[in-house]
């Protein structure tokens, strides 16, 4: 597969993972610091497995990454994969680095 196919399936997973309400929730939760699914849950009063189900597809985009400390697996922003995301759009939008969908741009820095 070619490498601008590649980035392109890459951008789509994680458009996909982005495009669910409780996803962006955990995500705008994580920008505060890292945190356990017991502080999500109370955070964002949704119970353990739907956290634990978003999280895991949140982690297979590489959006979130984690780490485990005794019992407990901490999750925070994967700030690596965001850049390598940011970079694959800029390709994707030939390097223009805005996005125009109707009324709506998207400018990438």
């Amino acid at each position: 597969m070619a490498k601008a196919s590649r980035d392109v399936q890459t951008l789509a997973g994680v458009f996909r993972a982005m495009g669910e309400t409780n996803r962006l929730r955990l995500l705008q939760a994580l920008s505060d610091g890292e945190m356990n699914v017991t502080e999500l849950c109370r955070k964002l009063r949704l119970p353990q497995p739907t956290v634990s189900r978003h999280l895991g597809i949140l982690r297979g985009t590489g959006l979130v990454k984690n780490r485990r400390d005794g019992k407990q697996v901490f999750y925070s922003l994967n700030e690596d994969q965001g850049r390598q995301t940011i970079a694959a759009m800029k390709k994707a939008m030939k390097k223009s680095g805005t996005i125009k969908l109707g009324p709506l741009v998207i400018g990438l820095s």
